[in-house]
């Protein structure tokens, strides 16, 4: 299969080798054309599969045929991601590939977290096609600064994580600043009921899409057991006798991050943290950073689980364990990409073997237990500790967030 086969035009053909790409990834073989024709469709794959040209090579074409509306431009686009670093990565691609086109496209990426009145500066004028945060388009419009009375194309990427960052409010907003005539593109890497819920409400006789996840063969997954106390004296270590040369290390909180990031960077190792709470221009550069190999270490929240497309990353670390099992898998697809091998190693404590269980029944593997010479853990898992997961009986602020997006009532576009 090749992109010439799939009804891309000669300009768009053009990008797309420019741009590097040989052949289409599987979910770009199944969506392009659908949503060439025009259809709506109901993509289920994971990150990394190339979701971002599934959706943005029909969007440009829709410029290649038909150019923008006459007049002022309106935003005939509008693109809706969960995170800023997913914004500003789809917003590249578009530009990027755009850039070769006759009737070009005005792209604008927009997301909280940062001043709003620089991307009402950029909005003047117009943009034809609108990549944003949903909280961050509806300070906009609440600004007077866009208007999506014309917008006929909606894309929803990764869903399933909007909907856990509490969406469903804002959605409802959305929804009724948008036309009710519109073609709607909508992936998701996973479908729980809420999802499937927003599905069934937003898609007018969609064309499905199921694409398997990819096999983790090319990723090889290791659990070191080791006391909470000396999980960062570990790390070091394996950093130092392994020789990784990049490493991202997945933390529960915004605290852990800077906290191990500090303490890694006092021992000599060159080391940045990521998370909610940096400005957006301090997010950017660590990413940078650690992509151009200027640091060695990222410690990193789940904002890098998903969406973040880091070229041959070797090692991936599981510093604490996801709450949710179906985050260890985006967090460890973050290596092992396009056919390079990878390696995910995970921090098994007493307190979160059984949860290490529950990841595991999850993913159908079992991973062998290792300790590490002069780094045995003291701490013994208990019958009732393996057994058991990392979540209380009390409710977490995500979890209520998810109950609140399934309790939304349903509503028609």
């Amino acid at each position: 299969m090749s992109f010439a086969s799939l009804g891309l035009t000669s300009a768009l053909l053009r990008a797309v080798g420019e741009h590097g790409y040989q052949e289409p990834t599987p979910v770009q073989t199944e969506a392009i054309p659908p949503a060439l024709r025009g259809a709506d469709v109901l993509a289920s794959a994971q990150t990394g599969t190339g979701k971002t040209a599934a959706f943005g090579l029909p969007l440009l074409q829709r410029f290649v045929q038909q150019g923008r509306l006459e007049g002022a431009r309106r935003t005939q686009a509008l693109i809706l991601v969960p995170t800023r670093e997913l914004a500003l990565q789809v917003g590249e691609f578009l530009t990027d590939v755009g850039r070769f086109l006759l009737n070009r496209p005005k792209v604008a990426v927009v997301f909280g977290g940062v001043s709003i009145n620089p991307q009402m500066m950029a909005l003047r004028g117009g943009a034809d096609v609108v990549v944003a945060t949903p909280g961050r388009l509806l300070d906009l419009v609440d600004h007077n600064a866009l208007s999506l009375g014309a917008v006929s194309l909606l894309v929803l990427d990764e869903a399933d994580k909007l909907l856990n960052l509490g969406f469903a409010d804002e959605w409802a907003r959305i929804q009724a600043l948008l036309p009710a005539r519109r073609q709607n593109l909508f992936f998701s890497a996973t479908f729980p009921p809420e999802v499937q819920a927003l599905a069934q409400t937003l898609l007018l006789d969609p064309v499905r899409i199921d694409i398997a996840p990819e096999p983790v063969a090319e990723i090889v997954q290791r659990a070191i057991e080791v006391d909470v106390p000396r999980r960062t004296q570990l790390l070091r270590h394996l950093i130092e006798s392994q020789n990784w040369t990049q490493v991202l290390v997945f933390v529960a909180t915004k605290y852990a991050s800077g906290l191990v990031a500090d303490k890694l960077g006092r021992a000599g190792i060159q080391a940045a943290s990521l998370h909610g709470d940096l400005s957006q221009g301090g997010r950017v550069d660590a990413l940078e950073d650690f992509k151009a190999g200027q640091v060695r270490v990222l410690v990193a929240t789940d904002v890098a689980a998903r969406g973040l497309d880091i070229s041959k990353l070797p090692v991936v670390v599981n510093y604490d364990l996801p709450r949710a099992a179906a985050d260890y898998t985006h967090r460890i697809g973050r290596t092992g990409r396009a056919g390079q091998a990878g390696l995910a190693v995970s921090f098994i404590s007493a307190g979160t073997e059984g949860h290490f269980r529950l990841i595991e029944k999850r993913q159908q593997q079992r991973v062998p237990r290792e300790q590490i010479a002069g780094f045995e853990p003291v701490e013994v898992a208990t019958p009732d500790q393996a057994v058991g997961g990392v979540k209380g009986a009390r409710k977490s602020k995500k979890d209520k967030l998810r109950e609140a997006a399934a309790a939304a009532p349903a509503r028609k576009s």
